[in-house]
């Protein structure tokens, strides 16, 4: 199980969310058998989203992040809710690239130029929708894009997966550092020397002891801001869970085929007797056989 644990400075100037996400990346990697490169473009946004999610106000509340662009990647998307759900996929699972100069995994160049939208459903009439051009392409920094140009909120935004010789998920995890209104000057200033000399989010999760997932963001958290002045020393709010999580179901896949249209419906019954739906989160096959379909159809005449 996945924790988020969030935390206030002192003098409430910033706020912080901070994720082991390992188990919750490795699902998703073995449910789309997604290469090294896919798996950690797909980690880092389930990670984040997931995160983005328990920033709602409301448990029910939902968000999408989708990042589209013109590389080999194609679209990641993944979508998260208050209680923690988030559930994901990349269109292309198989992507592979060379290794960037540095050695590390292209996920920039998996997306390329694009966009990322981020859809909010508030339970208002209308959900919120903001989008901006891509930055990088390397999901944190376009994440951290999207709050300052949305959102207008400064917003700092890390985000990692550390992939073994084996492809199995070595480590992955995250952090949002969000800034709050009235925030004191000194505490942006103190935040901009440490974030400049943070290591990796993956570097600092592997360093860390075995045990109990909420003891080990404790001591993360306690490491990341070990240099901040006393008046901005951090201070543990709650800790909670994130987890896969895939609420496809017949009447959810139903509705789909309510969309496509009365002809086409029609046509499908006709000239195959059944149809197979996928879930794209998930992969689950669910089968509606002509007697599901004619009553579909009959729902759509009515």
């Amino acid at each position: 199980m996945n924790k988020v644990l969030t935390a206030i400075d002192k003098s409430g100037s910033f706020r912080v969310y901070l994720t082991i996400s390992t188990s919750l990346v490795q699902q998703a990697a073995d449910i789309h058998s997604t290469t090294p490169l896919a798996t950690a473009a797909l980690g880092r946004v389930l990670t984040g989203a997931g995160m983005m999610g328990l920033m709602l106000k409301n448990e029910t509340d939902k968000l999408t992040v989708i990042f589209k662009g013109d590389g080999p990647a194609g679209q990641i998307l993944a979508t998260a809710d208050g209680s923690g759900n988030v559930k994901g996929y990349i269109s292309n699972p198989d992507v592979e690239l060379p290794l960037k100069e540095n050695g590390k995994l292209d996920v920039g160049g998996s997306l390329g130029k694009g966009e990322l939208t981020v859809v909010k459903d508030l339970g208002l009439k209308e959900p919120y929708v903001g989008t901006i051009a891509l930055v990088s392409g390397e999901i944190a920094e376009d994440l951290t894009a999207y709050y300052y140009v949305s959102e207008q909120q400064n917003t700092a935004i890390s985000l990692g997966v550390k992939i073994e010789r084996d492809y199995s998920v070595g480590c992955a995890g995250g952090m949002i550092i969000q800034m709050l209104p009235g925030a004191a000057e000194e505490a942006v200033t103190a935040l901009e020397e440490m974030i400049a000399r943070l290591e990796p989010i993956t570097s600092l999760i592997d360093r860390l002891p075995e045990g109990d997932q909420q003891q080990r963001l404790r001591i993360l958290m306690k490491e990341i801001f070990s240099g901040m002045p006393e008046d901005f020393a951090v201070e543990e709010i709650d800790m909670r869970s994130m987890d896969w999580c895939c609420d496809c179901s017949y009447d959810r896949l139903e509705k789909i085929l309510m969309t496509i249209g009365e002809k086409d419906l029609e046509e499908i019954i006709e000239e195959d007797g059944e149809a197979e739906l996928v879930c794209q989160f998930c992969l689950k096959k669910y089968m509606f056989d002509k007697a599901h379909l004619e009553k579909i159809l009959a729902n759509i005449r009515n």
